[in-house]
Formats: C-alpha cells, sequence, structure tokens
C-alpha cells in the first residue's frame, strides 16, 4: 500500500476517533474511496493498528486525569473512589466480553453461516456493507441527540454497578456494526443516567483503553490464518504489518492534536451536535451506496 494512502487512512482515523461519529465508519468509506476492500484481512488489521495509534494518544492525554482517580485518595463528583472506579470497569469490561462473543458467534454461525450460506462466516464481512453502516450512524445519530438534549444540565449522580453495566452492554453492541459509535454510545449512556460529563468521558475511553489488545489479538489471529491459508510466508506478514505500524505512528500524532478541541466540545454541552454530524454522514454513505460506491 503506498505511503500517502497509509497517511490520509491514518489521519482521518486519528481525527475522527475522539469524535463520536465512528472513525471506523469513516476510515472503511475512505477505504472504499481509495478502492481497498475493508472486509480483507490485512485492512481489518490495518483499522485495528490506527486503533491502536489513537489509543496511545487518549493514553497520554487522559493519563493525568485516570491517574487522580486511582490515586491512593482518587475521588471526583460520582466516581466513588478508586475501588468502585477499576470494579465498575471489570464490571462494564465483562458485560462487553460476554454480549460481544455472543454477538459474533450468532453473526457468523447462525446467520452468515446458516442462514446466508457463507461457507466461513467472519463479522468482518459486515463491514462492508454500507446500507448497514448508514442504518448504524443513525442508530448513534439519535442516541447522541437525546442524551445531549437530557445533558442540558450536568450530572451528579454516582457510577455504579447497575450504570457500569449497562454502558458496557452498550459497548457491547458497538463492537460489530461500524458505524455505531463506540465512545459516542458509552458517553450517551452515561449522560442519560445523569452520570457527570467528565466522569462518563474518562470511564468511556478506560474501556476502550481494556478493548484494544484483545481485538488486536484477534484481527492479529485472523491475519495469520488468512496467510497461511494463502500460501504467504514472512515477507508477506512483514509488508502488511509494516503499514500498520507507519499507520499508527500517524494517527497517535494526529489523535494528539485533535484531542484537546474534541475533549472541550463534550464539557461545553455541544453533545448533540455530534449527533447532527451522525445524521448527516448517514445520508452520506447510504447515498453512496446508491452510486455504487
Amino acid at each position: 500500500m503506498p505511503l500517502w494512502q497509509i497517511t490520509v487512512l491514518a489521519v482521518t482515523q486519528g481525527l475522527a476517533e475522539l469524535l463520536p461519529v465512528s472513525s471506523s465508519a469513516h476510515v472503511i468509506v475512505v477505504q472504499r474511496l481509495l478502492g481497498l476492500d475493508p472486509g480483507a484481512p490485512e485492512m481489518t488489521f490495518l483499522l485495528v493498528m490506527l486503533h491502536t495509534g489513537t489509543m496511545f494518544a487518549v493514553l497520554f492525554y487522559f493519563w493525568p486525569r485516570w491517574r487522580q482517580r486511582l490515586g491512593p485518595s482518587g475521588t471526583a463528583p460520582g466516581a466513588g473512589g478508586r475501588a468502585q472506579f477499576l470494579t465498575t470497569i471489570v464490571l462494564a469490561t465483562g458485560c462487553t466480553g460476554v454480549l460481544g462473543l455472543g454477538l459474533k458467534f450468532t453473526i457468523e454461525r447462525l446467520i452468515l453461516e446458516r442462514l446466508l450460506g457463507h461457507t466461513h462466516g467472519e463479522v468482518e464481512h459486515l463491514f462492508r456493507n454500507l446500507p448497514l453502516m448508514a442504518g448504524a450512524l443513525l442508530a448513534a445519530g439519535i442516541l447522541i441527540i437525546v442524551a445531549g438534549v437530557r445533558d442540558e444540565r450536568p450530572g451528579t449522580s454516582p457510577l455504579g454497578g447497575r450504570e457500569a453495566a449497562a454502558i458496557g452492554i452498550v459497548q457491547g453492541l458497538c463492537l460489530p456494526f461500524r458505524g455505531f459509535s463506540r465512545s459516542g454510545a458509552t458517553i450517551s449512556t452515561a449522560l442519560l443516567y445523569g452520570i457527570p460529563r467528565a466522569l462518563g468521558e474518562d470511564f468511556s475511553f478506560a474501556l476502550a483503553l481494556l478493548l484494544t489488545p484483545p481485538v488486536i489479538f484477534l484481527e492479529l489471529r485472523r491475519l495469520l490464518k488468512a496467510a497461511a491459508l494463502q500460501g504467504a510466508g514472512r515477507a508477506g506478514l512483514t509488508a502488511v504489518t509494516l503499514p500498520g505500524l507507519l499507520g499508527m505512528v500517524a494517527s497517535f500524532l494526529a489523535g494528539l492534536v485533535a484531542l484537546r478541541w474534541l475533549s472541550a466540545w463534550l464539557e461545553r454541552g455541544r453533545w448533540r451536535f455530534f449527533g447532527y454530524y451522525c445524521l448527516f454522514f448517514a445520508t452520506v454513505v447510504f447515498l453512496g451506496y446508491l452510486l455504487g460506491l
């Protein structure tokens, strides 16, 4: 893949990641415009590497805030201290894992293979479906708008087990569907529960940081399996790994540039405007499908 294509994809990822507008959907649309296959193993692996670069930017940006919450006396409005913050992260991640794996099995084995007759069903096949992506963007946009309207007055409710489980379940629903923004859905759920904006943001991206490593592992496993089936050697694997590493660095830098501005929009109560953009982009994606994108 040419370096300029990797750079375009990485900058798209880095700029869109913290906006709750589905960076994956934007990257996939750009891939289609560049004539690339979003469902191919090397493309899904590259997408995960771009997410990894942005997550390193998130870690760099949010670590001072997380350190305050995780310190010996760490606390904040609604957080409940270090022990509760860690407990809710584990609970939400567990809910995400159970639901995510269940959806993966249902989509791959029951829907793609048994109902649709695919020889080998993979959830990544959904990444090629632009109408599905447009529908997910539409759903995300509506959820964000509703949460933004509800958040006219900043919340003060605590983050407990019930709220964490709900956020984890919503995150699990986001995994198979490109366009259903993970950050948009999880932060919106927190806002609907009346959780303070900063706490909802910190919690959402802490969950994302835990979610990224297993996703990378699954995509690397899929890449190695595809390479073995195609008879690709070490040189073939290097050919797709190096672009991923370059993209990761570029998305990290782009993410750092965008983070301060994007985070400020949430804190200033402009959340619903992201929902309006999701509705607009859903229309763009669906029109692209009708035009043969």
